[in-house]
């Protein structure tokens, strides 16, 4: 099923030409019709071109037409722009049937969105790490993305590690689904560009986070109400983390985890979703009504085709 992917960089310049190069060619393989931005490439600073000339790339990707528009990497630079993006623009764009997909810093622009206009975007593949990974590109994550292609995703699967194995939790109906990287996420709370989701499922990722910063940010979202109004928090891959030797005397992940489940008591917390800064990564509709709910130590999360593709989420901003 040929579609039209529009390409463009909207935060770190590329650092690996060839992993972009692969990806695109892998997307070009799967039978895509790519159509790179004519500043995908461009360096200043750390950044994929000044700031202007990125929110000019988000305003071409927008205007596309394309099926999909996925961002060449992540990085840092969306948080930068937050205040100048045109975000009806590009939720009309979305409404028209352009998707936006991405990761890591693209959590800004997600979530600035559904705060903004509800609109509903992927977390998903970039271009180079993913795409164009030296190893090859993921087989699940492909099979994902191609089901987003084709219209045909409703919904992923995951099975949650053997020591929660006894954890119960009441199925999940209509909630929001939101978050993705946990520092981007946390750096826009007390802004107009934090999402008031009630009752939704928050699902966070991080990458190259020590576990007490982890815990510090998760303390951060706890203490500002946010955790406590969800139905659940679903951790995905928690990626580079390095323990202090002979300091953190275990202290690490599971830690925090099983402090957060005892403080929030009420709130589920999941964890082993495949997402994050890792190969295997499933799709995820950032602003979209979820259902959750596991058998044994599998769980279910299903928006299906009507979630996905209804526009009239007024739920998460009309606070």
């Amino acid at each position: 099923m040929t579609k039209h992917i529009y390409i463009y960089s909207p935060s770190s310049a590329i650092r690996d030409k060839a992993a972009f190069r692969r990806g695109v060619k892998r997307l070009q393989a799967l039978g895509h019709e790519v159509e790179i931005d004519p500043d995908a490439l461009s360096v200043h600073q750390r950044f994929a071109g000044d700031d202007a000339t990125r929110l000019a790339a988000i305003s071409r990707a927008a205007a596309s037409g394309a099926n999909i528009a996925l961002i060449a990497r992540g990085g840092y630079g969306l948080t930068r722009i937050l205040d100048q993006i045109p975000y009806k623009v590009v939720a009309k764009a979305i409404q028209k049937g352009t998707e936006f997909v991405g990761c890591s810093d693209f959590t800004a622009l997600q979530n600035a969105l559904v705060a903004k206009t509800g609109a509903v975007t992927w977390s998903g593949p970039a271009v180079g790490e993913d795409f164009g990974a030296e190893a090859g590109a993921d087989d699940i994550m492909e099979a994902c993305f191609d089901d987003l292609v084709s219209g045909q995703g409703e919904g992923t699967g995951w099975r949650m590690p053997a020591r929660d194995a006894d954890l119960k939790f009441k199925p999940v109906e209509d909630a929001v689904l939101w978050g993705g990287n946990l520092c981007v996420l946390t750096s826009l709370l007390g802004t107009p560009y934090f999402p008031a989701v009630d009752k939704g499922v928050l699902f966070i990722e991080d990458t190259n986070e020590h576990p007490y910063r982890i815990e510090r940010m998760l303390d951060q979202l706890k203490m500002a109400g946010v955790l406590g109004k969800q139905k659940a928090i679903v951790f995905g891959q928690f990626t580079g983390i390095r323990k202090v030797p002979g300091y953190d005397r275990g202290f690490g992940l599971d830690t925090v985890v099983d402090r957060l489940r005892a403080s929030l008591k009420k709130v589920p917390v999941l964890t082993g979703l495949p997402f994050g800064h890792v190969p295997t990564k499933v799709l995820l509709p950032v602003g979209a009504k979820v259902a959750m709910a596991a058998e044994g130590r599998d769980v279910f999360l299903v928006w299906g085709h009507r979630h996905a593709h209804s526009h009239d989420h007024d739920h998460a901003h009309s606070h």
